[in-house]
């Protein structure tokens, strides 16, 4: 366990770190095109070092209610498991498999390792099938995002249903069976993977990513004009679990970081990546199976979010998008020119997609 970094700075040196890790790798891209083999090497061997220290301070975080909320109800849950409790059929089956599993196998500690590692693991796994010669800015822009940090240690079930998505997604047109099995995963860890999985399946019959965009635009108009209607829509249908019904019926209080209303803030940050993807995709003509699923599938999800904008923990709901955030900015980088010296272009993304989350860090920590 890290016992020797006091709990009420435990987030501040993960931010901290990925903030020396974004400006290292800004400064790498000032000096180098993309193409030497020192690029190669710090692709390989940074991305590897990176990848280890997270799944450590992430992994071996010491357990605590106060600082990472729910991380104490899933170890209290683990020792009721350890003394018999039995599986709830009505929950999310999958994870509690896997947590009455490890209950029986390991301690506490390392359950909250090997979570870590079904988190980490399998965005560093696609970034690395997906951008072979640069997953490493890849995997700082996934580390960096808005959502990371809070769903690492926090919504951990639900964060390791979205990277279990992510798998499934990079093995989309290359295998399929292990596509649709990690798919299957992700809906069994956390049930609100309905939407993303349903959303995925909606691209490769629609693909006009100008139609998406239209959709999105609509959603907002939507929205603003029976926002109250949609959810109570959504909620009376019960979709994805109770947990999720709970939320849009208003059931569930808010917290510090679920602030009710129309969130413009959010809506800004979520049209952001949308304004470059339509840079790439309609003024440069990017064309990219996988990248229009990523996209489409970001588009509709962000889509819902934004129609019960105003339930109780809209963040909750945001995530179901926010996932795919940083593949929506960053895939076309890594895989096509669109300016000169791009290379150093990736280092000033890079920069900006962390200033936000550095920002707003600070915004939720000291207001």
């Amino acid at each position: 366990m890290i016992d020797f970094i006091p709990l009420s700075d435990y987030a501040l040196y993960h931010f901290q770190f990925i903030l020396l890790m974004t400006f290292v790798a800004f400064f790498h891209t000032l000096v180098l095109t993309g193409y030497e083999t020192k690029a190669f090497a710090y692709n390989n061997i940074a991305s590897k070092v990176i990848l280890l220290l997270m799944l450590c301070y992430v992994g071996l975080r010491p357990i605590s209610g106060r600082y990472f909320a729910d991380m104490a109800t899933y170890a209290q849950t683990f020792y009721q498991f350890k003394n018999g409790m039995p599986i709830n059929p009505e929950g999310d089956v999958g994870f509690e498999i896997f947590l009455k599993f490890c209950s029986q196998i390991m301690s506490v500690e390392f359950f909250f390792l090997v979570c870590a590692t079904i988190y980490i693991l399998p965005l560093y796994l696609a970034s690395k099938r997906w951008f072979p010669n640069y997953y490493i800015f890849s995997f700082i822009l996934l580390l960096g995002s808005f959502s990371f940090w809070p769903y690492g240690t926090n919504g951990i079930r639900n964060g390791m249903a979205t990277s279990l998505f992510v798998l499934g997604l990079s093995y989309v047109y290359k295998n399929n069976v292990k596509m649709i099995l990690f798919l299957l995963l992700s809906v069994v860890f956390h049930k609100s993977m309905m939407l993303p999985i349903s959303a995925l399946i909606a691209t490769f019959f629609l693909k006009d990513t100008s139609k998406y965009f239209i959709f999105w635009i609509l959603s907002i108009f939507i929205s603003l004009t029976m926002g109250s209607v949609i959810i109570q829509l959504f909620a009376s249908l019960g979709f994805g679990d109770d947990r999720l019904t709970a939320y849009l019926s208003g059931q569930a209080s808010a917290g510090k970081f679920s602030s009710t209303g129309f969130r413009y803030d959010f809506l800004v940050y979520s049209a952001a990546p949308l304004g470059l993807a339509y840079f790439y995709v309609i003024k440069k003509g990017f064309q990219d199976k996988i990248y229009q699923h990523i996209l489409h599938t970001y588009i509709v999800c962000n889509a819902f979010w934004i129609m019960v904008i105003r339930a109780n923990f809209s963040n909750r709901f945001a995530y179901l998008s926010w996932f795919l955030m940083a593949f929506v900015v960053g895939y076309p980088l890594f895989k096509a020119l669109f300016w000169k010296d791009q290379f150093k272009k990736i280092g000033i993304v890079l920069l900006v997609y962390y200033g936000f989350t550095y920002f707003m860090f600070y915004y939720y920590q000291y207001r």
